[in-house]
């Protein structure tokens, strides 16, 4: 059974969002600024109340616009962690995660055991009788996580939790997060921009554009097969929509502008595809190759940027408004070749490194 199952509209947003997840189930939440990722958490807990919609955790149903069922936000079974960890400034961290048990009706020593035994789990005892103000950001951090679970919520909704710490703080307080999500099997939706939360904390990725969840899958399948343009972008490979027209001994895909590309599979003529392909699989040339490989795309440089130890080559956004191609070479190569924006050159990609898959039927 789905332990959570989402349907909405919000037409002031221009939401129409529909997601299921499953017990135990992190799934990363991605897509560009102003997707409607925030409101997707928002429906969920009950900020933001759907046109029309249903919102059910488990067998119990939080809004159903139907029914006019809208269960309160402190009654939902829902606990949000966020950028900044929020903790009642005049209370200590012990007070701070005994909180929630207290307000469930819980005595004070029955809340203060639930609140050492996540204070505990998140490496965090030591820290139980300061105050807010005599704590860093990560270890504020590390109390608003317990304070969260020890709410004992069947849903934790994170939205962007590690953004706000610097790059020696977050990597601990993101394994706090996988150990805890782990061994508790906490059903949970994480927001964000990092690719190493989605690796580190999530099973599955949902991929929001536009107001809708347009891709849908294993953290593996979406990494290395995207079939959205931001699932593209944020796994670091090209991508390529288009249809299938007929070819010999491969499909070839055909875009909306007229450019052809050779890639691995079969799909019958018409079929929506999208072509997929690493940068590093791409190499540059300063004119086109006579015995070239099956794909040589004539293209513009826009810019170059540093990648790891190399260069990235992208060039400009595609006749149809997605975002141009990318090339990873070295920096020797970028001054051999005399590479500056504004510059025509080649891609080159070879058609056993392209790969073909359906497209979603969004982009159908």
């Amino acid at each position: 059974m789905s332990a959570l199952h989402l349907r909405a509209t919000l037409g002031v947003r221009k939401i129409d969002l529909e997601l299921d997840a499953v017990e135990g189930e992190t799934v990363a939440i991605l897509g560009p600024n102003g997707a409607g990722k925030s409101t997707l958490l928002q429906l969920v807990s009950g900020v933001a109340v759907p046109d029309n919609g249903l919102v059910r955790l488990g067998e119990d149903v939080l809004t159903d616009t139907a029914s006019k069922t809208v269960v309160p936000i402190h009654a939902r079974g829902v606990a949000t962690l966020a950028q900044d960890a929020l903790l009642f400034p005049h209370m200590t961290a012990r007070t701070n995660v005994a909180f929630a048990p207290r307000s469930a009706g819980a005595n004070r020593s029955a809340a203060g055991a639930v609140a050492d035994r996540w204070l505990d789990a998140v490496g965090a005892s030591h820290l139980a009788d300061r105050r807010p103000g005599q704590l860093s950001g990560g270890q504020a951090q590390r109390i608003a996580i317990a304070r969260a679970l020890a709410a004992d919520p069947k849903l934790l909704l994170l939205d962007e939790p590690l953004a706000a710490l610097d790059v020696d703080t977050a990597p601990a307080i993101r394994r706090v997060l996988r150990a805890v999500l782990r061994e508790s099997a906490r059903t949970a939706l994480i927001v964000t921009h990092d690719l190493l939360d989605v690796v580190a904390l999530a099973d599955s990725v949902a991929v929001v554009e536009g107001g809708r969840v347009v891709e849908r899958g294993s953290v593996a399948e979406v990494l290395t097969a995207p079939r959205s343009e931001f699932g593209a972008r944020i796994a670091g490979v090209n991508l390529l929509s288009g249809r299938a027209v007929d070819a010999d001994d491969t499909t070839t895909l055909n875009t909306s502008w007229g450019l052809q590309v050779h890639g691995s599979g079969r799909y019958d003529t018409g079929t929506a595809l999208v072509a997929v392909f690493s940068p590093a699989a791409v190499s540059v040339h300063p004119t086109a190759p006579h015995a070239s490989p099956r794909n040589v795309f004539e293209v513009e440089i826009e810019e170059l940027e540093v990648q790891g130890s190399g260069i990235r080559v992208r060039s400009r956004p595609h006749p149809d408004g997605s975002p141009g191609m990318a090339a990873d070479i070295t920096p020797a190569a970028v001054s051999d070749l005399g590479l500056e924006p504004g510059r025509t050159v080649f891609f080159v990609v070879k058609s056993r490194e392209v790969a073909l898959h359906p497209a979603l039927p969004s982009q159908s």
